[in-house]
């Protein structure tokens, strides 16, 4: 208004505390693990430590599987991020994989500081071969940070010989959101059996040329676009056909057959 003399407030004064910047997620209260009870017919997570406690970082996943070892009998896996849940749907749909442990062992190991610590490996697997290997899942930060090269020294060191013959570590990083979400959508697919779709495609993804889109099979096979879509992900997981597991697979991704 006119002749009104105007008011300056500074900015500071203005913030509310629901407005500030957190610099990190806000600290949620700890919670129990999630215990799940008998299921009929499904074995239980046998694990040595139930991870399914809140994170405000990772996303803990339930995972139901089958391996030759239990006579494909339905089992309880828990992990500890979806990054590690991938690693483990990869090597199941592994016609080499025998057997898969989620959180199989812990040991006890001295850091840097001399300070006593516990570490529980991430994936046991045994390969049909006989071959047992450990897997250690971490983000490339981590990784790339010489603590955690010489923390992961110290546990191989600290993990009794007789646990695995190796141990390999895996990048989370190069399992990304995408990369995931497909793997998970292979897994399901792949325990949805249908082997006559799978050889049709296979049949026909071999003699068609070009082959450029997986929409490009559809018309040259005498099922559904249903029943052949999801062959499509099931020959992508026996790695049959390759796909680019970093972009959305659907009818429009690029597709080939496997060298």
């Amino acid at each position: 208004m006119p002749g009104k003399k105007r008011t300056y407030v500074d900015h500071i004064e203005m913030v509310k505390d629901n407005d500030t910047w957190r610099h990190a997620p806000e600290k949620l209260p700890r919670m129990d693990p999630i215990k799940l009870g008998d299921i009929h017919g499904v074995l239980p997570f046998d694990g040595v430590r139930n991870p399914s406690t809140r994170s405000n970082t990772s996303h803990k996943v339930f995972i139901p599987y089958r391996t030759p070892a239990n006579d494909w009998t339905p089992k309880v896996g828990i992990a500890e991020s979806a990054a590690e849940a991938a690693v483990a749907v990869q090597v199941l749909m592994s016609q080499n994989n025998y057997d898969l442990h989620f959180q199989p062992l812990a040991v006890s190991f001295t850091d840097e500081t001399g300070a006593r610590r516990q570490y529980t490996h991430d994936i046991l697997i045994t390969f049909r071969s006989g071959h047992r290997r450990l897997v250690f899942v971490r983000n490339e930060t981590s990784l790339l940070k010489p603590r955690t090269v010489r923390d992961i020294k110290a546990i191989i060191a600290a993990t009794p010989k007789r646990a695995a013959d190796d141990l390999i570590v895996v990048n989370a990083n190069d399992y990304t959101r995408q990369r995931r979400e497909n793997l998970f959508r292979m897994y399901h697919w792949m325990s949805v059996r249908d082997d006559e779709a799978d050889d049709i495609v296979w049949d026909t993804a071999r003699k068609l040329r070009p082959l450029y889109f997986m929409k490009d099979l559809f018309p040259h096979v005498p099922i559904s676009q249903k029943r052949a879509y999801q062959a499509c992900y099931r020959l992508v997981a026996r790695g049959l056909i390759r796909a680019n597991l970093d972009h959305v697979l659907w009818e429009h991704s690029k597709i080939g057959v496997a060298s």
